[in-house]
């Protein structure tokens, strides 16, 4: 059967999907989730009250957009899980005394160290009292005290509890502006840049400017991070999925894309953008420069936007790659590729910092006309503007303390221990999964996950079908109820026809994370065992 994939439009009264098999492209009728949708919207009808819709509150009445949108990466196998945490807290007994999240890349929930610097700071900025404590000059190094009292002059009187421009705190924007322009030797302007919730709400903002009904298709790797689908849906838009190439280590092959833009035309879908994941997440790979420039000239081809999601910059762990950014890329290429629209996404949640519960970020905005732009306010403006906290955070991240600083010696030995951690880690679980049988993991040159293929006895698809689940769903869900490991089942990212997989991070810390290789090994010989029989 055709693994289906989430799309949020609807054409001549059925959902459009695409899906990539082994043979070719089809374009079918079907909505992704771990059943396949049949539903016709005569079979959402709203309950009637005297011949009206009903204006009573039900489950049926809800938006339609809702119901479509799914997050595989919080689903009901995490569901299970915090179920699971509350019977071990009441006594419960189960086969492990813990659980692992490996579902999610939130670094700081499973032991990671905040840096220093940043919380320092923070500490100081949501106490501005600390800054005349007398013992602030013992706690406190003198370019932490100073960092902090410039942000809190930039905040103005209200500090971290006030609101701030709708693009972020002006200062803030300057550090960023900075910080991008060192990485990629081109100037930065504050103006263009918006101090953002995450990089998610940057998704957001950016699609509700692109999407106008479900004609408006955005073209999105397969596998992707599922907050892309997700928005889609809910803003009615179309989702076309683009399929990276798993054989060549996830690389984008621009006559693929020929291909989807191509049926798509014919299937009457306006592509409005073209989003990519570098380095991918769920996929690991790291898009090199010059399939970068293959990407902008593609979208300069056919008039689409770029959004370039790069919020796993740092993470690069082959030492033969390095993070090309499109905008230094679509810079370097010259005024030729000044019309091809281009929104660049960072956080505060991944990288070598973690602050996942800060939600911060930026996006910034390249080659965008002013009446776009005046848009893009609007929505922003009505959203008031992004925490302060995080505008703090994101403002640090990009310009984090320079040689010759006090804080600096500490601020870059907890940075080189955190990457190189994550490095090793990198390596540890890519080999761990690739000595089970039927486990194969492409390299994990970036990013924080690994999405390795796995093949699955019959047995298993049998009883998943019996449930109405999909194989990797079940052995996501065994793992979970044996050893406390919590993975996401691959169906909830996109695959390819006839593939299945499963998504997990690198983040275990490194003193627990060969239990979790052992609890993992001894697990996947288990469930082969049970289910071949």
């Amino acid at each position: 059967m055709m693994i289906s994939t989430i799309i949020a439009g609807v054409k001549n009264g059925v959902t459009v999907s695409a899906g990539r098999t082994r043979g070719g492209w089809s374009f079918i009728s079907t909505l992704q989730s771990d059943k396949v949708s049949t539903a016709k919207p005569s079979d959402h009808a709203m309950p009637e009250a005297n011949g009206l819709a009903s204006a009573r509150l039900t489950g049926d009445n809800i938006s339609p957009h809702v119901k479509k949108a799914e997050y595989a990466v919080r689903g009901d196998i995490v569901v299970r899980a915090g179920e699971i945490a509350k019977e071990l807290k009441a006594g419960k007994k189960f086969p492990f005394s813990d659980l692992v999240m490996c579902n999610i890349g939130n670094p700081q929930a499973l032991g990671q160290k905040p840096v220093t610097f940043y919380r320092q700071v923070l500490a100081i900025c949501d106490y501005p009292q600390l800054l005349d404590a007398p013992e602030s000059q013992k706690l406190f190094p003198p370019d932490v005290l100073k960092r902090a009292k410039e942000y809190l002059d930039a905040t103005g009187s209200g500090g971290t509890g006030a609101y701030t421009h709708s693009q972020g705190v002006e200062l803030c924007r300057e550090h960023v502006a900075k910080g991008i322009k060192e990485r990629d030797g081109h100037d930065c302007h504050v103006d263009d840049l918006y101090l953002t919730e995450g990089a998610s709400g940057a998704v957001k903002n950016i699609l509700q400017i692109l999407i106008r009904n479900e004609k408006d298709a955005i073209l999105i790797p397969f596998p992707q991070y599922p907050l892309y689908s997700a928005a889609i849906a809910l803003l009615g838009g179309t989702v076309v999925p683009y399929y990276p190439d798993e054989n060549k280590g996830w690389q984008i092959d621009p006559s693929h894309l020929e291909d989807v833009v191509a049926q798509s035309k014919k299937d009457g879908l306006c592509i409005r953008a073209l989003a990519v994941i570098t380095p991918g997440n769920p996929t690991g790979q790291v898009i090199p420069r010059s399939n970068i420039e293959d990407l902008i000239k593609f979208s300069k081809k056919h008039d689409l936007a770029v959004i370039a999601d790069e919020v796993y910059q740092v993470n690069v762990y082959n030492s033969s790659m390095k993070f090309d950014s499109f905008k230094k890329t679509i810079r370097d290429m010259g005024s030729d590729y000044d019309d091809v629209p281009l929104f660049s996404l960072q956080s505060i949640s991944k990288g070598y910092y973690g602050e996942c519960g800060r939600r911060g970020g930026y996006m910034e905005i390249i080659n965008i006309p002013a009446d776009v732009r005046a848009a893009m306010y609007k929505v922003a403006s009505i959203n008031l503007c992004s925490n302060v906290n995080g505008q703090i955070c994101t403002a640090m991240v990009m310009n984090p303390p320079k040689e010759g600083e006090e804080s600096y010696p500490l601020y870059k030995k907890e940075r080189d221990g955190l990457l190189d951690s994550l490095k090793r880690r990198a390596e540890m679980i890519e080999g761990v999964l690739n000595e089970l049988e039927g486990v194969t993991c492409t390299s994990i040159d970036g990013a924080l996950y690994a999405f390795p293929s796995i093949q699955l006895p019959e047995g298993a698809f049998k009883k998943a079908k019996e449930i109405g689940k999909t194989g990797e769903w079940l052995y996501c869900k065994e793992m979970l109820e044996n050893t406390g490991i919590v993975i996401v089942p691959g169906n909830g990212f996109g695959q390819a026809d006839g593939t299945h997989h499963f998504r997990t991070t690198i983040l275990p810390q490194e003193d627990q994370i060969e239990s979790v290789c052992d609890r993992m090994r001894k697990f996947h010989k288990e469930f082969l065992s049970k289910y071949k029989n």
